[in-house]
């Protein structure tokens, strides 16, 4: 069978982190059935519809390096993948469910339908209800074809008969029975801006699409049994797909589906880009914005609601689809460990080369004007590019972000010209800085000043003077980095240099005595 999946996101916001999952564990089974994967754009939901929503979409797809075969930016011969561009498709098979006299033609008003609610307690428009509203199978065809005529506003509602059991086979839960009447004439198309709610539209670009699997989030599997139904009404059970309900990211607490609010209250963003809300300019951060490498998140997420069931966890895409099984996803919802996904992050930091890291710093802003000008500068000026690359080096391993480089590096490019308190207070003594006067002297002598040659002339120095050796090396840090930080002292002098290491030094001395 040739494989075929899609991802069908709405265009009615940013896309969820959650959703970023579902198209990955799609990718991932395309990639090891050797099947296509589809974006679909369900913009059906005219009132909801966001400006820019679905250049978003598109745009954090190309970040994430998760790619589609069909789509809207890829083209297709099963196109259009907009449904907004289908309503003639769907309209013909809403007239073939209403010949089939399997939907009906419902006409009640928004006040009419609330004041049903407030009349009957958990209210439902169904078999038991549906007689005693406005529409086809209450009023008679000629009242119907005369209120159609007139420009009254109508839907199209399903037709469902109670107590018929209904059978979802689900690949990862296994086989979901239920009974009909449970189940709502739901709505399939609206005449206000004649398209199709989500129900039907999906069931028909499916099947046109040769869909072969639905591979989608759990919150859709309430709709699944009418989907079964629908399948069955057009005459489509042989090509009925395979469907497969994801478990949900739940609150890093796990309590609940992960929103937004859980993001703003612990500071990590559930949205793959930022996003800026066109309405309310309110801005949402982003994983590419907040610092993460887009391998270190789709790594992060593929691990939550699967794994690959022998230890690993750093594993590239390649490895993750070649491994996938959609059998082996949990039921049950997987916690949003934030902090894992900064570790993430952070393996992935110190896997890759160090001039990348370095080329990817200097595209991150920098909170100091000077930083700012050095990278500006790095850009152009090669030497100062290499010295950026080797401090990337001696740093990185310290971060779970590429912009926390700046701070760890700052040093490097900026002497200090204040001491921390603490540090001071704890390490500077009496004898300070007659020791490190001492050691210009050690210092101006070197003339291989690479870090091995350095440390071992000064670590005879401080032998053959029996000084202790903690002291002066915390001693000399504070003098070169300002605090009680930074990678080993010697690769930080070779690093800075003869002139500026003892530069440093004379000014300590000179302000810290």
């Amino acid at each position: 069978m040739k494989i075929r999946v899609r991802f069908a996101p709405s265009p009615t916001g940013p896309l969820h982190i959650g959703g970023v999952r579902t198209a990955l564990y799609n990718q991932f089974f395309a990639k090891k059935q050797k099947g296509k994967l589809i974006l679909r754009i369900e913009d059906t939901d005219s009132q909801r519809f966001v400006p820019g929503s679905e250049k978003y979409i598109i745009d954090a797809f190309n970040w994430l390096g998760i790619t589609f075969d069909e789509g809207p930016h890829k083209g297709g011969k099963y196109g259009p993948y907009r449904q907004s561009e289908r309503k003639d498709v769907y309209k013909k098979y809403v007239d073939r469910l209403l010949e089939k006299e399997l939907a009906y033609i419902a006409f009640d008003t928004p006040e009419q339908l609330e004041a049903k609610r407030a009349e009957i307690p958990n209210f439902q428009y169904d078999a038991s209800t549906r007689l005693s509203m406005k529409n086809s199978l209450t009023l008679s065809r000629e009242e119907t074809e005369d209120w159609i005529a007139a420009g009254k506003q109508y839907v199209v509602r399903i037709k469902i008969e109670p107590n018929q059991t209904i059978a979802v086979n689900d690949l990862i839960r296994g086989e979901v029975v239920v009974n009909s009447s449970i189940l709502d004439d739901k709505v399939l198309y609206k005449s206000s801006d004649r398209l199709p709610t989500y129900h039907l539209a999906n069931i028909v670009d499916d099947h046109l699409m040769e869909i072969t699997h639905v591979i989608r989030g759990e919150e859709w599997l309430p709709s699944a049994p009418l989907h079964v139904l629908l399948y069955h009404y057009l005459g489509w059970e042989d090509t009925m797909p395979q469907f497969a309900h994801l478990p949900l990211l739940l609150k890093p607490e796990g309590n609940g589906k992960l929103s937004k609010r859980d993001g703003d209250r612990l500071g990590f963003p559930v949205f793959p880009l930022q996003w800026q809300d066109p309405k309310t300019g309110e801005i949402a951060s982003g994983y590419r914005e907040s610092g993460y490498l887009p391998e270190a998140v789709l790594n992060f997420l593929a691990l939550l609601g699967w794994n690959p069931g022998d230890g690993r966890e750093l594993l590239s895409i390649d490895e993750l689809a070649a491994c996938f099984a959609l059998e082996k996803c949990s039921r049950s919802g997987a916690k949003f460990d934030y902090k894992k996904g900064e570790w993430f992050n952070h393996q992935y930091i110190q896997s890759k080369p160090n001039e990348e890291i370095a080329t990817l710093l200097l595209a991150t802003p920098s909170p100091c004007e000077t930083l700012q000008e050095i990278a500006n500068q790095a850009r152009t000026d090669n030497a100062l590019f290499e010295k950026l690359v080797k401090v990337t080096g001696l740093v990185k391993e310290r971060v779970n972000f590429v912009k926390e480089i700046w701070d760890q590096a700052a040093f490097f490019f900026i002497a200090p010209t204040a001491y921390d308190e603490k540090t001071v207070k704890k390490r500077w003594k009496e004898d300070s800085a007659a020791q490190l006067t001492e050691l210009t002297e050690v210092l101006e002598s070197i003339t291989d000043f690479t870090a091995a040659c350095s440390e071992k002339t000064v670590l005879q120095w401080i032998e053959s003077k029996g000084y202790p050796l903690g002291n002066i090396m915390n001693v000399l840090r504070l003098a070169l980095v300002g605090e009680a930080k930074g990678p080993h002292i010697f690769d930080i002098t070779e690093v800075l240099g003869k002139e500026e290491v003892i530069r440093r030094v004379k000014r300590a001395i000179t302000n810290l005595n």
